[in-house]
């Protein structure tokens, strides 16, 4: 049996914990440090895979090879590149992939950088069309389309959207399918295997988890598509840290205990929340009753460590923040340490003042819905 069979057979924790490691050579570790190098050792003609810094990285090679078997288990062809951001990826993906002329297809509720991108791309000539998540409402807006590009869960709203339908709508024109797999990770959902031609991800989140790197990635099983994006990181730049690269890779081997943990405590406090009559609007797709969960349980193997609900207002919802012991006020998600912002504070988002995107962590699950519970009785006062 070859390490490849292996991999494919095992589960999720065996796949985690050994994917992207290089085959055993003796007295060497078994996950190799950081290669800091801008330039190798290269006489005569250039026929290697390292050349130069801004091209290839032994460290990327199985962060990489790594991130392709978590999103593509078992299969052949498999490309990941990684990038400094999840915005360098998804920027990596549309601006390689449209030119003036083209339509693309974005989320009406996606991340909140969107509607700068939207900005950017219709500076070049791309046009660009919006509808929610929800109700699968792009296929409305899909005609003619170059490219479709999915968030589901959306961000910070948590709707899904059937990926299957979209793609099989998209394809039968000739679009392509992008999607953004931030909130879910590979072990909880797998675009690739829905029919979607590129899986895009921050891998600042729950991918790597411990809220200490920056990350983005790509993945494809087309060749042919991952040139232009290639081609694309190579013009701008756009490479990560070898050291990002190495923590990133080293923190994949808890992705199965932390998701496990996290995807609990989030039902956790989403079952909490359910029965507190200031809470409005709640949403986690792994509970019975929420919109998004038929589809997502159909598509989804775990539905992610973000609960979102809305506050009476903004008083209480910035109150409610403060009075939390366990839980860090900070604008990311997916980490080990449970975070929560009130998210109208930026501006980006519509949603309303008292509106709540909280990350659970891998807290032990009594402690952290007590907290909250806790500062919601408090904040009230």
């Amino acid at each position: 049996m070859t390490s490849g069979d292996f991999v494919t057979r095992s589960g999720d924790g065996t796949r985690a914990v050994r994917a992207g490691l290089p085959d055993p050579v003796k007295y060497e570790p078994t996950l190799p440090g950081p290669v800091f190098a801008a330039h190798f050792h290269l006489p005569g003609d250039p026929t290697g895979p390292y050349t130069y810094g801004r091209d290839e990285n032994p460290t990327w090679t199985l962060l990489e090879r790594a991130i392709g078997e978590l999103e593509a288990p078992g299969q052949d062809g498999v490309t990941t590149l990684a990038f400094p951001s999840g915005m360098a990826a998804i920027s990596a993906v549309l601006f390689s992939q449209l030119k003036a002329g083209d339509v693309v297809v974005l989320p009406a509720d996606g991340y909140q950088v969107l509607p700068l991108v939207r900005e950017q791309l219709t500076a070049y000539g791309i046009e660009v069309r919006t509808a929610p998540t929800g109700g699968d409402a792009q296929l409305d807006v899909l005609d003619g389309a170059k490219l479709l590009w999915i968030e589901t869960p959306s961000n910070p709203g948590l709707d899904v959207c059937d990926v299957r339908r979209l793609v099989a709508a998209a394809h039968a024109q000739g679009t392509l399918v992008a999607v953004d797999n931030t909130l879910a990770t590979p072990l909880g959902q797998r675009p690739l295997e829905l029919g979607a031609d590129f899986s895009v991800a921050s891998g600042t989140k729950m991918l790597t988890g411990h809220g200490d790197i920056l990350l983005g990635y790509v993945t494809a099983l087309d060749a042919d598509l991952m040139a232009p994006v290639r081609r694309w990181r190579k013009i701008v730049g756009a490479i990560p840290g070898p050291m990002e690269a190495w923590l990133a890779h080293r923190s994949l081997a808890t992705l199965q205990l932390r998701a496990d943990r996290q995807n609990a405590n989030a039902l956790a406090i989403a079952e909490a929340l359910r029965g507190r009559p200031e809470v409005t609007g709640l949403r986690y797709p792994g509970l019975p009753d929420d919109p998004s969960h038929k589809i997502a349980s159909q598509q989804m193997r775990r539905f992610g460590c973000v609960v979102s609900f809305t506050l009476p207002t903004r008083v209480r919802a910035d109150r409610f923040l403060d009075t939390l012991r366990l839980v860090d006020d900070a604008t990311s998600f997916g980490g080990v340490r449970s975070t929560a912002e009130r998210r109208g504070r930026w501006g980006g988002d519509a949603v309303p003042e008292g509106f709540i995107r909280f990350s659970a962590g891998a807290e032990d699950p009594e402690d952290l819905v007590a907290d909250v519970l806790r500062a919601l009785d408090e904040s009230a006062e």
